[in-house]
């Protein structure tokens, strides 16, 4: 099979979706690779790198989306791929498409194969997102108290606060893979923390795993009301697979926050669970609003991009070498967790949370 690696042309995004080790697998097993000139550069990763371990380096995106017929990507087309997208394609990428519907079209017009790697659910895990919900986890935390720094328009709080002087309040919604390393960052820093889940096990976790360091509450709206009003920082680490984030935190809710208080939404690219939060760019990454200084970088992992390369690639790779070995429909009916990934398939969806999301007919991939 020919797999094809662009060049990331979202804003500052300096991941890239395979790293030469990759390539040398595929490359082992009779595939050939192209690799958009300059592609891991952002990552640290020289076209000479893959060169020796067997990809073949091409000038254009063009090139590569015109002879790959697996394409293998971090985040979602954009506008300007939107054309480059053909028939029969097998675009391998996180795509986010339940709050997402111009993307939804462009993928159901092209008649492309799409799999998103944040639905392909395993065990009840979702594998190939983890890895980058513990990076935006860890950075919640870190951006959020830049956000509250008199310079970003926030409360000038020191999370950690200094003897004699208490320590910041750090909320955390969400108790999954990015609330657990929002609040090991936050506790680390020497932040109060209260985490809310309505998974009773996880905050059992979180209870057991800092006992007396952490406060923990059934989310409600109630619970989540009071929490709120006291953060200095909010973060949103609420995931619904593959559907748009639930609204926890109303407008009216977030204009009762403490004036210069942070929100950093990691959800913010399945919607968001903050009402007023909104996608910006790792070059314009805060706004205030209703007082509040918010967060809303929709590739949060781009900013640390070697690290978060490699631990995405440690993820995605099986599942590329399986589709390259076998074809998408094979490996998807040898594998119930690659199936899951399927999103749209030759101008149909058949993932459920996307197909009600935008109110369109769901199908069996199976049939198509």
């Amino acid at each position: 099979m020919i797999v094809g690696i662009p060049q990331e042309i979202k804003p500052q995004e300096n991941r890239v979706g395979a790293v030469p080790a990759g390539v040398s697998a595929l490359v082992a097993r009779g595939h050939t690779v192209l690799v958009k000139r300059g592609a891991g550069e952002g990552s640290g990763l020289t076209d000479a790198e893959y060169a020796a371990a067997g990809a073949e380096l091409v000038d254009g995106a063009e090139q590569v989306w015109g002879r790959a017929e697996l394409v293998w990507k971090v985040k979602e087309p954009t506008a300007a791929e939107y054309p480059l997208i053909r028939e029969g394609q097998v675009v391998y990428a996180y795509l986010h498409l339940a709050p997402d519907r111009p993307q939804t079209e462009a993928l159901l017009a092209s008649g492309c194969i799409a799999i998103a790697f944040e639905t392909i659910e395993q065990g009840g895990r979702l594998p190939a997102l983890q890895p980058m919900s513990e990076v935006a986890g860890r950075l919640s935390v870190q951006m959020g108290a830049r956000a509250l720094e008199k310079v970003s328009g926030g409360r000038g709080v020191l999370l950690g606060g200094v003897p004699g002087v208490p320590p910041g309040q750090v909320v955390v919604l969400g108790a999954g893979s990015v609330g657990r390393h929002a609040t090991a960052m936050a506790v680390g820093l020497g932040a109060r923390v209260t985490v809310l889940d309505i998974d009773l096990q996880r905050l059992r976790w979180i209870d057991d795993h800092y006992p007396g360091r952490v406060e923990t509450a059934y989310s409600t709206a109630h619970t989540i009301e009071a929490a709120v009003r006291r953060a200095d920082l909010l973060v949103g680490g609420v995931l619904v697979a593959g559907a748009r984030a639930p609204t926890l935190v109303p407008r009216s809710l977030v204009a009762q926050m403490k004036r210069g208080a942070a929100i950093v939404d990691v959800a913010v690219d399945q919607g968001g669970c903050v009402q007023t939060i909104r996608p910006t760019t790792h070059a314009d990454p805060m706004y205030l609003e209703e007082g509040v200084v918010h967060y809303g970088v929709t590739n949060m992992p781009g900013a640390v991009p070697r690290t978060s390369t490699f631990a995405l690639q440690n993820a995605t790779l099986p599942w590329a070498l399986a589709l390259a070995d076998k074809g998408w429909r094979q490996a998807c009916r040898d594998d119930a967790a690659l199936a899951r990934g399927l999103n749209v398939v030759h101008g149909e969806v058949v993932y459920p949370a996307v197909a009600a999301s935008h109110g369109m007919e769901l199908r069996r991939w199976e049939e198509l």
